[in-house]
């Protein structure tokens, strides 16, 4: 009988994933966390009121991050976001 590669190749992965990946995801998660909030802090600066000098440069990532944006800034304590017409 010859093994089976996939069923193989499925347990090491799980053994892989519970021996190596398992105690790190939480602190791999949170600071996946951190970068997103710092990019879509210095993507929406001109909404906060801060003048963003890379704004240019951030104008083709608007229409992905426009759909998150009123999560992030309820995640930052800001129920309704101060700027008239935007999102909420």
């Amino acid at each position: 009988m010859t093994p089976d590669w996939r069923e193989l190749y499925r347990r090491f992965d799980e053994f892989h994933d519970e021996f190596f990946v398992s105690k790190w995801r939480s602190g791999l998660q949170r600071e996946a966390g951190r970068q997103q909030d710092a990019l879509m802090a210095m993507l929406f600066l001109e909404a906060l009121g801060i003048p963003n000098p890379a704004s240019y440069y951030a104008l083709e990532l608007y229409p992905e991050f426009v759909e998150e944006f009123h999560h992030w800034h309820q995640r930052m304590g800001m129920n309704r976001f101060p700027e008239p017409g935007v999102c909420c």
